[in-house]
């Protein structure tokens, strides 16, 4: 029993030892200011690459109506086609415009013939008037002489109004004469034949409205439009003549330089972005209207601050970040951001060269406490762009 009590005491004596320097331990740990990753604010390179997604769209782009009423007699390009300008796509047979061109040359044919007897009235007339008149005084009446200039000028207005209406009727024959060259449906522009919606025998009404169906859709892809809608804060930066290199995910090669042609020069009220329309040349026809591309612009002339985006904490006041200072303490400044590109963010203002901003700091570390610069992570080199 002594041996017992005596061995009891020892490891009772060891157990609470362990537990003091247990305690002693967590006391230092709670005791020591907590690590932390910091960034030294160094003057940017004055240039910032910006990421934006963008819309590929044909150079031009239409859709082909008939211009006639008729049905489809043949059809010659289908989706896929690449077309020259002036390059018949189908015929349509047009049995009504036919019969209405035949009508309309015997009316013509038929008001020339009118002209002729017109003429020869008109002459007649014109011979006895001049006959009356040379007549002498008191061979024929007064009144007859008169009778018969009207009836000279009679026949001349009659013969004008024959010549009226056959400048009519040819006006008439040429319109349909016109019309006819139209049952060829023929490319406007080079391009590719995106949609066919004919076949042969369907008949085709003229005209673009509601209720009409267009017989194509035609598309010029080389070269090619990129739409970019790029935010406010990167619109003073992105003007004509800006680089921009297009890449795609689903194509790991594509790879092509463009500029910015032209832009909206306006806001858009309801997303506050402006946009961007960039040229590209697509001789190999890799980019086809309607994908989803990236663009990648170098931009300069931005803020001379950027930090991490690690580096920013948002909060209800707005976007902050906790600045170390010389004696160790967390102070949080408010700063107004002038571009992020997701990686990196330009500040506006708030932050001066020299400046140590905590990168992830932990939310329950509060303005005024200490903490200590982790020496392995502190960076005190410019922001480095992010590869792509």
């Amino acid at each position: 029993m002594i041996a017992l009590g005596v061995g009891f005491f020892f490891v009772h004596r060891a157990k609470n030892a362990a537990e003091a320097r247990l305690a002693d331990a967590t006391s230092n740990e709670t005791m020591e200011a907590p690590a932390v990753s910091v960034f030294t604010v160094t003057p940017s390179a004055g240039t910032q690459s910006l990421k934006l997604p963008g819309e590929t769209a044909a150079w031009n782009e239409t859709a082909i109506y008939a211009r006639v009423n008729g049905y489809v007699a043949k059809w010659f390009a289908d989706i896929g086609d690449n077309v020259t300008a002036g390059q018949t796509l189908a015929l349509i047979d047009t049995p009504e415009l036919d019969a209405e061109l035949l009508a309309a040359k015997a009316k013509l044919n038929a008001s020339i013939a009118q002209v002729a007897v017109k003429q020869a009235r008109a002459d007649f007339a014109i011979t006895t008037d001049q006959r009356w008149r040379e007549s002498p005084r008191g061979v024929v009446s007064d009144q007859e002489r008169e009778s018969k200039k009207a009836g000279s000028a009679e026949a001349i207005a009659e013969l004008n109004s024959a010549h009226a209406q056959v400048m009519l009727q040819q006006a008439d024959v040429d319109r349909l004469t016109a019309l006819t060259q139209f049952k060829e449906v023929k490319a406007p522009f080079d391009g590719t034949i995106v949609q066919r919606q004919i076949d042969l025998g369907n008949l085709v009404a003229a005209g673009s409205t509601a209720n009409t169906t267009s017989l194509y859709r035609l598309s010029e892809d080389s070269p090619m439009r990129i739409y970019v809608f790029a935010p406010q804060s990167a619109a003073p930066q992105l003007k004509p003549g800006t680089t921009a290199v297009i890449t795609s995910t689903d194509q790991p090669g594509l790879r092509l330089n463009g500029k910015v042609a032209r832009t909206a020069r306006a806001i858009n009220p309801v997303s506050r972005t402006i946009r961007i329309e960039i040229d590209v040349p697509n001789t190999d026809r890799s980019l086809v209207p309607g994908m989803y591309v990236q663009t990648d612009f170098e931009l300069t002339g931005g803020a001379p601050i950027q930090i991490p985006a690690a580096a920013l904490l948002y909060r209800s006041g707005g976007p902050q970040v906790a600045v170390v200072e010389p004696t160790g303490a967390v102070s949080f400044r408010d700063v107004a951001i002038a571009s992020d590109d997701g990686n990196v963010v330009s500040i506006g203002s708030g932050l001066s060269i020299g400046d140590k901003v905590a990168l992830n700091l932990s939310s329950q570390i509060a303005a005024g406490a200490k903490v200590r610069a982790n020496s392995d992570d502190t960076k005190s080199a410019s922001v480095q762009k992010p590869v792509h």
